[in-house]
């Protein structure tokens, strides 16, 4: 069994907590459940319980910063992005505070939490918003190594947080993370799949499926929604000259959005999003989600297909 998502972060926190007496942690009543807890007991005098309070959160976080703290809010997505969306935008942006938001259980991953809970305009939302970062890990090692770079960055950051564990891609001994640079985790030559956070093992997998049939599928982890690795994506996209993303958002506003504004603008080919189709959540557990919401391995092996039959007859 690998580790927790959430505890891979509370533990890039603790060690850089250590060493940088900047760093300080606010929760909004969700420190358990966002593996953050033990926190307090280690720096009582930087990690607090603000209460289910986001949006007062995400003011005193901003104001910590105007004294040069660098503080981490987290909550649940849909309470650490659109319920504070205003705080974000102006207390946060505005104002250039250097801010980092931790939103856990992103879209469908709310599960049981259902519908209320399912974030699936986050990306959307904080996409218009000038100045912010927008990543969205895919497993424990790039969430460990990403970490720094984020503490690093000088300005807001949001974390789109898959809480539990996810399934190993990148091999520790090797990877080498960069916050601004896409990863090419396969290569292939006839349409480009473009994944982020849990979409990227389904990516994969539909890559396999893809080559038992002749085809050869290039994965791209796009970790980094906002700002968008254009590079990467261009140079994929025009080898291949098809693309397909695949998304645990609403395919309206996330990076099929993003990748579509990109591509009409300088590169037009076809392009097919999988995602959620712009319906609200339910509850259920996550292969239920993924299959009532046609975001499978199986769905992303007909939207290659199909954008590749377009390719075929332009």
């Amino acid at each position: 069994m690998g580790k927790e998502m959430r505890a891979v972060l509370a533990e890039q926190l603790l060690e850089a907590m250590k060493s940088n007496p900047d760093i300080a942690v606010l929760d909004a009543d969700l420190a358990k459940a966002n593996g953050t807890i033990g926190l307090r007991e280690a720096f009582p005098e930087r990690a607090f319980d603000v209460g289910i309070a986001e949006q007062n959160m995400a003011s005193i976080a901003a104001g910590m910063a105007s004294y040069g703290f660098i503080p981490f809010i987290g909550s649940f997505t849909a309470f650490a992005t659109r319920r504070i969306c205003d705080q974000i935008a102006i207390s946060i942006c505005y104002a250039r505070q250097n801010v980092k938001i931790i939103g856990s259980d992103p879209g469908i991953a709310a599960e049981l939490n259902g519908g209320t809970h399912m974030s699936v305009e986050d990306i959307g939302v904080l996409r218009s918003i000038p100045s912010i970062v927008i990543f969205e890990p895919a497993d424990a090692v790039q969430l460990a190594q990403a970490v720094p770079q984020i503490i690093a960055h000088p300005g807001p950051v949001y974390i789109r947080l898959f809480r539990k564990e996810a399934p190993p891609i990148f091999d520790p001994a090797s990877y080498r993370f960069d916050l601004m640079k896409a990863d090419v985790v396969q290569s292939g030559r006839d349409v480009t799949l473009l994944a982020s956070g849990i979409m990227l093992a389904e990516a994969m997998e539909a890559a396999r499926l893809l080559a038992a049939q002749g085809v050869g599928a290039e994965v791209i982890n796009v970790h980094t929604i906002k700002p968008l690795d254009e590079r990467t994506v261009l140079s994929s996209a025009r080898k291949t000259g098809a693309v397909v993303t695949c998304e645990n958002h609403n395919v309206t506003g996330g990076l099929g959005s993003a990748a579509a504004e990109l591509l009409c603008g300088q590169a037009p080919m076809p392009l097919e999003r999988v995602g959620v189709e712009d319906h609200f959540g339910e509850v259920a557990k996550l292969d239920y989600l993924k299959r009532a919401y046609h975001m499978t391995a199986a769905d992303i092996v007909r939207a290659a297909k199909r954008a590749m039959e377009r390719k075929g007859s332009s």
